[in-house]
């Protein structure tokens, strides 16, 4: 038995193209409808069933204002947005998980205020929004406050297994900081 027929499972549907047999594959972006003659026929379809394989929901009543046309909910490498369906005519995005204003003043350069962002790994951290003329970054969440210690103007909020603890952000202080 070959590789690829250990990744494919007949999907008894023909292929609109060739009028072979369509059988489900995987990728990098997931599974996926194929021609089983690939490659003399490169007919592929994304298996959840809309024609380009993103949209979620059509969000009834929100209208585009770059071109009027109706908004709707899409599935991205990144993760749910809000985008035009008129796309690719009109390439209107929405972020529905806007970061997280802390309202803190960034400690470094005194102007930007620190944003709750992810990393490529998944991890959370907050940074200067002014990045990159500031790169200021924590990778604890930031608290208002000032060190009675060391007057460092940012504490940060700290899990341990004995509860969360605050702390004082600067690397040369870090002292516990009694709660209030």
């Amino acid at each position: 038995m070959t590789k690829s027929a250990l990744f494919t499972v007949p999907k008894n549907e023909p292929c609109p193209q060739c009028g072979a047999e369509l059988v489900i594959r995987s990728g990098k972006n997931g599974p996926f409808l194929g021609c089983s003659h690939y490659p003399e026929c490169d007919y592929v379809r994304p298996l959840k069933g809309q024609s380009d394989g993103h949209i979620v929901k059509v969000l009834e009543g929100q209208q585009c204002p770059e071109c009027d046309a109706t908004l709707v909910l899409r599935q991205g490498r990144f993760g749910m947005f809000i985008g035009c369906s008129n796309y690719p005519g009109c390439e209107h995005t929405e972020v529905i998980d806007k970061p997280d204003e802390t309202a803190i003043t960034c400690p470094q350069c005194q102007q930007g205020q620190l944003v709750q962002r992810r990393s490529r790994y998944g991890k959370t951290f907050w940074s200067c929004d002014r990045y990159p003329d500031c790169q200021f970054v924590i990778n604890f969440k930031p608290v208002a406050g000032v060190c009675p210690e060391c007057h460092y103007p940012l504490l940060i909020e700290k899990k341990t297994a004995q509860g969360i603890k605050r702390l004082c952000a600067s690397k040369q202080c870090g002292k516990p900081i009694a709660a209030e």
